[in-house]
């Protein structure tokens, strides 16, 4: 990962240097109150900062290490091994006095500050696991490679993550006990402020900090929370369909170190409405039609109603809903897996789950088997050197494998658009409600008049995909040869699992270089099968007079044949699972 200008990004303290003062972000009053209770209640859980680049996230999260007495601030890159996070074996020590000894890692760096994962979206899902579950405990404890070692590891954990680039599982995200949008402020002269005060500090840094002194924390503890106030925090919870008690507590925690912070001897109502949303907002959105974010007035009706017995009792949880057509596309797997769970693969950053001698250029090496091995070679009297390229073992890595399904949507004149676009809508629809669990990738393609167009790149994001599909335009000729080689440009690499989802009538229009439109797009289409891209032909095609031209190059692709009626998620599944 490329360093921004001005920043260390190799997971050292920082407190040393001036940072820029918390109080002197400009807005931002939501995510200054989630980082606050963070670090006034630790057990509350992680802060999860969801905002566009340059809102200001990585400011916030080093001016909260400064406010906690200059305590440790650690960052961890997004390429971060497990043995750098949770430490590993302290190969010196074991390679020149035979000692086996533990190193400690980034975990044990933040001990006592904050650890600041920036684009935490983007990080392995067993590496964001073992984030979540030393932040939860305060223990770091490591049986591995023949070591087992326990240390304290306390600290405020921030992620922060940018939605265009995809979303964290829902797992994970509801894990995080609190959650803020940041982003940059609208008015004129908020900005014009917000950039007046990054230039005085980047002209005088001593100065500017000294102008804004931030104010240790206050050392008051949680207060007391009345009993009938937990009712009505659980009543909130059930009203708005919260799942688990996670969020229950997470409420009951933050209500009570706000009130703490501000020196009162108990809790308030006042004080849910004041964090309700930062821990609700995020846990409620089970798929991608939930919108992000939770409104204070629902907060509000929902404590009204929960204010008396009879009241609460007629309040239920709305339920899920998704689309009359839902369409979950997938690629053909390598593994059997089951329902919501994507394929186990080999992969480079995944978790180690063995090792094995090298049969080529050696890739990520495991510590722990090279040095017993190379500790045998020499217990036989071995003079040779420390470490010998037989003693080298490899690590084997686990993984998930997501889809990347490419949908490539004839948005022409030739057919009756408003039925295609419903059709694709759907699919999309369906796709990112699989991806939303699976982390799958899906990518958009339309074709029209004389070329094809990327209308979504390969993403996960939920906000991005539904933007794009808001208003797709059609109409004009069918550059069907257009649409599939377009198509056909996003799935480069067979690792990820593509699968090419084409939905037109095949009535090809226009084509390349004046040739003949129908030629083109079933040299297109032979092209996709050489490639070996699996791939599905949603025929369009209605009226009386068909001319099956969508069945003639499914064949010609190798591909799964279906039209547009069949694409419900049961025929889709049982043509695209096998």
């Amino acid at each position: 990962m490329t360093p921004r200008s001005g920043d260390d990004r190799t997971g050292q303290d920082l407190s040393n240097r001036h940072q820029f003062p918390f109080g002197a972000v400009v807005g931002q009053d939501e995510a200054k109150l989630a980082l606050l209770l963070a670090a006034a209640a630790p057990a509350i859980g992680g802060v999860l900062l969801r905002g566009q680049k340059g809102s200001a996230k990585t400011t916030l999260a080093r001016g909260l290490a400064r406010l906690l007495a200059d305590a440790p601030f650690v960052e961890l890159p997004i390429g971060s091994t497990e043995d750098r996070v949770v430490g590993s074996i302290d190969m010196a020590a074991a390679l020149t006095g035979g000692e086996v000894r533990f190193s400690p890692g980034l975990l044990a760096a933040a001990h006592g500050g904050v650890l600041y994962v920036d684009e935490v979206n983007l990080l392995p899902d067993h590496l964001v696991d073992v984030l979540l579950d030393v932040a939860a405990t305060g223990v770091n404890r490591v049986e591995r490679e023949g070591i087992s070692h326990v240390h304290p590891s306390r600290f405020v954990l921030v992620g922060s993550m940018n939605p265009e680039e995809g979303d964290l599982r829902p797992q994970l995200l509801d894990r995080f006990g609190l959650a803020a949008d940041v982003t940059a402020p609208v008015d004129p002269a908020q900005r014009a402020e917000a950039v007046r005060r990054r230039m005085a500090f980047d002209a005088d840094p001593a100065g500017f900090t000294a102008m804004w002194p931030d104010e240790p924390l206050p050392a008051h503890g949680p207060v007391a929370l009345p009993d009938e106030l937990v009712h009505t925090i659980s009543a909130l919870c059930a009203s708005v369909g919260a799942e688990g008690l996670r969020a229950d507590l997470v409420i009951c925690r933050a209500a009570s170190a706000l009130a703490g912070m501000e020196g009162r001897a108990e809790a308030t109502v006042d004080d849910v409405r004041r964090v309700a949303p930062l821990a609700l907002a995020h846990r409620r959105r089970r798929h991608p039609f939930d919108d992000p974010g939770m409104e204070q007035q629902e907060i509000d009706d929902a404590l009204d109603g929960a204010a008396g017995e009879e009241q609460e009792q007629d309040r239920v949880a709305q339920p899920d809903t998704a689309p009359d057509r839902v369409s979950r596309l997938e690629a053909p797997r390598t593994l059997a897996t089951g329902a919501g769970r994507r394929s186990v693969v080999e992969g480079e950053r995944g978790r180690q789950v063995g090792d094995r001698v090298p049969a080529g250029p050696l890739g990520s090496v495991a510590i722990g088997p090279t040095i017993r091995a190379a500790a045998a070679r020499r217990a036989g009297d071995d003079a040779g050197p420390l470490v010998a390229p037989s003693d080298l073992r490899e690590a084997v890595r686990e993984e998930r494998a997501g889809n990347l399904v490419i949908l490539a949507v004839d948005a022409s004149g030739s057919m009756g658009a408003e039925t295609r676009m419903e059709a694709a809508k759907g699919a999309v629809m369906g796709l990112l409600l699989d991806a939303y669990q699976r982390r799958d990738r899906v990518a958009l393609v339309t074709f029209r008049g004389d070329g094809a167009e990327v209308v979504l790149r390969p993403t996960g994001s939920v906000e991005v995909a539904r933007a794009r599909l808001a208003e797709l335009p059609t109409g004009g000729r069918t550059p069907l040869a257009a649409g599939i080689s377009t198509a056909l440009g996003l799935a480069q690499h067979p690792a990820d699992r593509p699968l090419l989802v084409l939905v037109s009538d095949g009535r090809a229009t226009a084509g390349p270089d004046d040739r003949d439109p129908l030629v083109a797009a079933k040299e297109a289409a032979a092209e996709v099968r050489r490639r070996g891209v699996p791939a599905v032909v949603v025929d369009a095609e209605d009226g009386h007079t068909r001319l099956g031209l969508a069945a003639e190059l499914a064949e010609a692709m190798g591909a799964r044949y279906l039209t547009l009626s069949q694409l419900d998620a049961g025929a889709v599944r049982r043509l695209t699972d096998g």
